[in-house]
């Protein structure tokens, strides 16, 4: 498990966005995102560069935690 902060994720729209990216990376990927921190949580032992980088490539960059 791991968390990663997500200073450009502001609003609903962001949060179905990064669902969608998450959710391409890995369809039964578990997360939990807390739009107010800005932060996600990853429940799964995927690697955190992975992720860091499809939300990169989502216009979402994140750091970890």
């Amino acid at each position: 498990m791991f968390t990663l902060k997500i200073e450009s994720m502001t609003c609903n729209h962001c949060v179905s966005l990064i669902n969608k990216a998450l959710n391409q990376l890995q369809a039964d990927l578990a997360f939990d995102i807390d739009l107010p921190a800005q932060t996600l949580q990853v429940h799964s032992d995927i690697d955190v560069s992975d992720v860091i980088a499809a939300l990169e490539e989502a216009g979402y960059p994140a750091v970890l935690q």
